[in-house]
């Protein structure tokens, strides 16, 4: 079984006022609890009710987002690349909606290592 993987980036909360809140959120993968979703999670100080929110959703989306318009089915999530170095996830629920902008590096290398830990190590391939 492999460990759950933990990663952080800095976000841009993008607001209707000239000024953008940075957030930290934290990036998990657990492949034992369900490999193909990711998890990202946000502080309890940019959330409505005050406290932590957490999004869970397709690894695939957020691969795809990184090059191309993705959503979910039902339209609740949605990433896109923008520009070359980053990428804009939006977020719905019947609230409201928050849209947050990322660096795509921090993005890819989480990525990355969730596909890190799916490939057998070698001396276990080799057998």
């Amino acid at each position: 079984m492999h460990p759950a993987i933990e990663d952080h980036a800095r976000a841009c909360l993008i607001t209707d006022g000239p000024q953008r809140h940075a957030v930290p959120v934290a990036l998990r993968y657990d492949p034992g609890e369900d490999p193909l979703a990711v998890h990202l999670i946000f502080p309890p100080d940019v959330s409505p009710d005050g406290a932590e929110n957490e999004w869970v959703f397709d690894r695939a989306l957020l691969e795809g987002g990184m090059s191309r318009p993705t959503e979910t089915e039902n339209g609740d999530v949605k990433v896109w690349p923008c520009g070359r170095v980053q990428a804009v996830m939006e977020l719905r629920l019947p609230q409201g909606m928050a849209v947050i902008q990322f660096d795509r590096t921090p993005l890819l290398r989480f990525l990355r290592r969730t596909h890190a830990v799916e490939e057998p190590p070698l001396a276990e391939a080799d057998h």
